[in-house]
């Protein structure tokens, strides 16, 4: 099975666990975790330097998911890759859980920050990244922000502190998938042009289809290749990708399916079990 194959399956994998960890808590985000699992599977199955074995390792690469909402898709892949049981994905939201709505890094290992008030985690992650410069460590910083986080003032104030101190250890990817809980970003507080207001700041950007695993992948090969300054990867994505009915509709940012709705989104994303 070639590299790109081999992705593919697994976020299907993951695209299925969101849909049946959201239906069996009846609660959720599936929207914007749907649309960032190819993003996830790319990090954590084939960039990060990252061991299940050796979690706290200090020269691991660290990830951020400043969008931390989309904890499912985090589970998931944390999960998929043997940090967790699987089965514990079926605990998501539950009374006692681990897994609780929004990353908490002090109960589970692979998760660096505890997320959930938007704007927080791209801060974190620019922290990591500047104290891996001044530890002369060579480890990476990866973060995934939504759109619509983009209209929070401190979103801005770390991306201005990263150009500054020059950290080209740091990749920033932008969930741009155009909708957020009250519908269309545009229309909400509009972002745009993203791409610009990045650059603006000091930043290398970079454009890409973020369902497309070529462009995934050479986008990351491309930030690394940077020198002197953090880089944002804008990826054009779909809300809800891989089930017809929640594709590019708001409603579905936060309303989890019920089990029909389940049967007939995992029977859409197809794939192994």
């Amino acid at each position: 099975m070639n590299k790109k194959v081999e992705l593919e399956e697994i976020s299907k994998l993951i695209r299925k666990d969101i849909v049946s960890m959201l239906t069996e808590s009846a609660s959720g985000h599936p929207g914007g975790s749907l649309s960032i699992a190819d993003i996830l599977t790319v990090l954590f199955f084939d960039e990060m330097r990252i061991d299940p074995k050796n979690p706290k390792d200090p020269n691991r690469d660290r990830f951020v998911l400043s969008k931390g909402h989309a904890a499912p898709a985090l589970y998931s892949a944390l999960a998929r890759k043997g940090y967790l049981p699987v089965e514990e994905l079926k605990t998501l939201r539950k009374t006692g859980t681990r897994l609780q709505g929004h990353p908490n890094m002090n109960d589970i290992d692979g998760i660096d920050m505890s997320t959930g008030s938007l704007g927080q985690g791209i801060s974190a992650a620019v922290g990591m990244a500047l104290a891996g410069k001044l530890d002369n460590k060579d480890y990476r910083v990866y973060t995934i922000l939504g759109d619509g986080e983009l209209e929070e003032g401190q979103v801005w104030e770390a991306s201005m502190s990263a150009a500054h101190y020059k950290l080209d250890n740091l990749t920033a990817f932008i969930d741009f998938n155009g909708l957020q809980i009250d519908g269309n970003t545009s229309d909400v507080m509009n972002p745009c042009p993203i791409d610009k207001k990045f650059e603006a700041f000091g930043w290398n950007v970079i454009l890409i289809d973020g369902h497309n695993y070529d462009e995934i992948i050479g986008a990351i090969a491309k930030a690394k290749e940077t020198k002197g300054t953090p880089t944002a990867i804008i990826c054009k994505t779909i809300k809800g990708k891989g089930v017809s009915f929640m594709e590019n509709e708001a409603s579905w940012h936060g309303t989890a399916p019920n089990k029909e709705q389940c049967e007939k989104a995992l029977m859409e994303i197809g794939g192994e079990n």
